[in-house]
């Protein structure tokens, strides 16, 4: 054989089993990612999971908030209430005693 024939034939062999051995990885991977793809299905589920949790304590602190803003308001309004009649009675009070002075000062 030539020269060239023999390199031309040793190319012709590395191309095909080069081939050979791309195949093989290939089909190997393809088995894998299933095996991956479930793992990340896995995992997309568990972390949906921790989401929907979070989510679900964050609903619940809101709903406690929003039962003690409620609580708040109405002491509030009970607060504001005692204070007006607070003044109220203060303000007749006042009156009163402003009376008796009148009355003293007149009576004298």
């Amino acid at each position: 054989m030539s020269r060239p024939m023999l390199l031309v034939f040793l190319l012709l062999i590395l191309i095909i089993t080069s081939q050979f051995e791309w195949k093989q990885p290939l089909v190997s991977d393809i088995d894998a990612s299933p095996s991956v793809s479930e793992k990340q299905l896995r995992i997309s589920k568990r972390e949906e999971a921790v989401k929907e949790k979070i989510i679900l304590s964050q609903e619940r602190s809101i709903q406690r908030l929003n039962e003690l803003i409620r609580n708040l308001r109405e002491q509030l309004l009970d607060c504001q209430s005692n204070n007006g009649s607070a003044k109220s009675t203060l303000s007749s009070l006042a009156e009163n005693i402003i009376e008796l002075e009148r009355q003293q000062i007149l009576g004298d």
